[in-house]
């Protein structure tokens, strides 16, 4: 997450034409390409940063701004629509500013800027970050905490329960350093949640199938089943169909920021029908198939 030099990851100098970025951009891609890198995280964090700096590179627009702001040149419309802003005012103030005048009085707000000899000093805000983190379901089934490690930084934050997968999350003044006493940026967090359980999630609620053996289900009784945090007995009425669904109120996932508040478990019965039936086992259901 710290600054990268673009012209570096591509290896060409800042003289470099248009030609020569898709020269090595081309170059450079095919070696790192993780067809030809499987299961190598050195070479896939390289085809990143080789893609992310031809994305900017090879766009004159970004490279000049680039070029002017480096880090930060993120910020350059903002950059540009302050300095406006501000001339636009001091126009209106009083006409007989001239744009040395200008330069002096707007240097001053922004931390001594120069405009005229092109130094930049103007105070602004860090870049900001962004980062994934994958978890598993389970994780974020309640509160836990966890540290991060950002730009050589370790970072202590709660990961609240409940979090949804693609949700992002922005943990503030933990991004780029500002310029010249300006505030640093954020970081953000997207969360990249696996699921390997039997449950399927949908927002607060969980939805399940639970095997219901035909004896049971023909003459109802007592089912032990399993919900995220343990299991609860259930009692299976006579005569329960395939497909049937009940809902366990309480019993689904935690609302996220909503301390003690859970959504519902639906569980849905899926009738099995016995197998290796024995002599007398058939005898039997032959006998129950006249009385119907």
């Amino acid at each position: 997450m710290a600054f990268i030099d673009y012209y570096k990851v591509l290896g060409i100098p800042k003289t470099a034409t248009e030609k020569d970025i898709k020269k090595a951009y081309r170059k450079l891609a095919r070696k790192y390409h993780p067809d030809l890198n499987p299961n190598d995280k050195v070479a896939e964090k390289k085809f990143k940063e080789i893609n992310e700096a031809n994305e900017v590179l090879s766009n004159a627009e970004n490279r000049k701004k680039y070029d002017t702001y480096g880090e930060h040149w993120q910020n350059a419309e903002a950059y540009e629509q302050a300095k406006q802003q501000q001339q636009r005012t001091y126009q209106r103030q009083s006409g007989n500013y001239s744009e040395k005048d200008f330069e002096d009085i707007f240097g001053n707000m922004f931390g001594g800027q120069d405009f005229g000899r092109g130094q930049r000093s103007a105070r602004f805000k860090g870049q900001d970050f962004n980062a994934e983190l994958q978890l598993e379901l389970k994780d974020v089934y309640q509160d836990h905490k966890r540290t991060l490690t950002v730009n050589n930084k370790n970072i202590r934050i709660t990961i609240p329960a409940g979090v949804e997968n693609g949700q992002t999350i922005k943990i503030k003044g933990h991004g780029g350093k500002g310029v010249n006493g300006g505030p640093n940026g954020d970081l953000y967090i997207q969360f990249a949640i696996k699921n390997h359980s039997k449950f399927k999630r949908d927002k607060d609620n969980l939805y399940t199938n639970v095997d219901l053996d035909l004896y049971t289900a023909m003459l109802g009784g007592d089912l032990m089943v399993d919900t995220f945090n343990g299991k609860v007995k259930l009692t299976i009425k006579p005569e329960t169909q395939n497909g049937t669904k009940v809902k366990l109120k309480g019993k689904g996932f935690p609302k996220y920021k909503k301390e003690g508040q859970f959504g519902d478990l639906y569980i849905t019965y899926q009738l099995k029908t016995p197998t290796k039936l024995t002599e007398k086992e058939k005898e039997l259901f032959k006998q129950l198939q006249k009385l119907r």
